[in-house]
């Protein structure tokens, strides 16, 4: 590798031979074109989120943007509305979010308890339709969520009793389940057959080969899929749209049946308490898990 002082130089000699010609970079130089595209796809990204931060501090009875003036109006509205719910509200915010956490946890669980056997028959066993296995454990991904929330819908209506709010967690589980099968698998490739061989060889039973010294090596799998689990649970809702009912209802619903008639000012208080929510997660997977094992 050259060094930078006879680097520049000949970067410099070979512009001036041609001038419409870009100049060659180095590895990890991106230039000015890739600067600038990358901090547009930023901008793009964030844009929405803070435009939903700026809105929430405004002053004004209208949603005019930009806001003409900034106050905590709305954020004290909001906590006015969670400590002292309007009568008129069919659920309050605070049985909605008690119940996104509740099915949100659930979903964790169940959805981790599906993956890691999963992920372990997809990596290490061989058998027939394997290739389909893999296919269709993405296949939540890809599908329509309409269509999938209307079927879910016909079907959990014809059921002779009454799911209650397993409706909603059988259905965040099928949403949830690739990222931590997916996500398992990840962690689970990355272990050799050996380990598991030298633990048998030493006297453990095949099962407890697994749960001994296999599940422990996954960690950083499991955990990347139980938050990534928990969060696309809070976050659902087109399916959530079509298996809700009165008395089981999420945050993302019940912010939506707020701005059916009439946009709440004071849902874009909730919506910032929401990404606060999502950011706090996500830090939470960087920390514990790190890039090696989160897998989307």
């Amino acid at each position: 590798m050259l060094p930078e002082a006879v680097a520049s130089p000949r970067r410099a000699a070979m512009a001036s031979l041609n001038p419409f010609r870009c100049a060659p970079t180095l590895p990890g130089e991106g230039g000015r074109f890739v600067t600038i595209l990358a901090s547009t796809i930023l901008l793009l990204i964030v844009l929405p989120i803070l435009t939903l931060i700026l809105m929430s501090f405004s002053a004004g009875e209208t949603l005019d943007f930009p806001p003409a003036s900034y106050s905590l109006r709305w954020y004290q509205a909001a906590w006015n509305t969670f400590v002292s719910p309007d009568k008129s509200d069919v659920l309050s915010v605070g049985q909605a979010f008690t119940t996104s956490l509740l099915v949100a946890f659930q979903t964790m669980i169940l959805a981790t308890l599906a993956a890691i056997p999963a992920a372990y028959a997809i990596t290490r066993c061989r058998f027939r339709g394997r290739a389909l296995a893999i296919q269709l454990v993405s296949l939540p991904l890809v599908f329509p969520m309409v269509v999938l929330g209307l079927s879910l819908l016909l079907v959990m209506d014809h059921l002779p009793f009454d799911l209650g709010s397993w409706r909603l967690v059988i259905a965040h589980v099928i949403l949830a389940l690739p990222f931590a099968i997916k996500n398992c698998t990840a962690a689970l490739t990355g272990i050799g057959n050996e380990i598991e061989e030298a633990a048998q060889m030493l006297g453990a039973r095949p099962l407890r080969a697994i749960v001994d010294v296999v599940v422990p090596l996954m960690r950083s799998g499991i955990l990347a899929g139980m938050l990534l689990a928990f969060i696309v649970s809070f976050n659902e809702f087109t399916v959530t749209f079509f298996l809700y009912t009165i008395e089981v209802m999420t945050v993302p619903i019940w912010m939506f049946s707020r701005t059916v008639s009439s946009l709440d000012p004071t849902v874009f208080s909730f919506a910032v308490l929401t990404v606060v929510i999502d950011f706090v997660l996500i830090w939470a997977l960087e920390k514990l898990v790190g890039d090696g094992g989160v897998s989307f």
